[in-house]
């Protein structure tokens, strides 16, 4: 029974702890970026394919603008809760707990940006391939043109939750079930 209580103590404490090492760490790169970037715009570090570039996202993710800021707080704030139960609901499961650990992490750094600043401080600019999609239409639907050049810019949370969703992508397709052994001979007639 004590170790039982002893290893649900430390399934917590290794999962605040991740939880709080992302947000640190984003919270810290904001801050440089914030200190050094902000005064030069871009710096780029591997020619073109890599800079360092400030920006304020007053949206949600890729800088879509959302209209009612009131409304997706409320909404970002439902997805942490939402986040909150299942990880707490998956915590005897190892890579669960962790990508939603990270998950968290990542979503607590851009809310916190977004209660403290009114938008969220993205400085990772990588050029991608371009994406170019013609438009047109499917089923009932029109499709507009699209063209990308670069990756849209983001910052340390926004790769811990790409990362906790990968995790979760990874562990749905590979995990397997854990193999349960049988102690008593008794039990295989049940």
């Amino acid at each position: 029974m004590i170790k039982k209580v002893f290893l649900e103590k430390r399934k917590v404490i290794s999962t605040f702890l991740i939880v709080l090492l992302v947000f640190l760490l984003d919270q810290a790169t904001k801050f440089l970026a914030i200190i050094y970037l902000q005064p030069h715009g871009s710096i780029a570090l591997l020619g073109d394919f890599l800079r360092l570039t400030y920006v304020e996202n007053p949206g949600m993710a890729f800088g879509i603008e959302i209209d009612n800021k009131i409304l997706f707080n409320i909404l970002s704030i439902f997805a942490v809760l939402v986040i909150f139960y299942y990880l707490f609901k998956l915590r005897s499961h190892v890579f669960m707990r962790i990508s939603f650990a990270v998950i968290l992490g990542g979503a607590f750094g851009n809310l916190f940006d977004r209660f403290l600043r009114g938008r969220v401080v993205d400085f990772l600019d990588i050029e991608f391939f371009d994406i170019h999609l013609t438009g047109g239409s499917f089923l009932l639907w029109s499709l507009p043109q699209y063209s990308m050049y670069r990756w849209p810019v983001f910052n340390v949370a926004d790769m811990a939750v790409s990362l906790g969703m990968l995790i979760i992508i990874f562990s749905a397709f590979f995990d397997y079930p854990p193999v349960t052994s049988i102690n008593n001979p008794a039990q295989e007639e049940a």
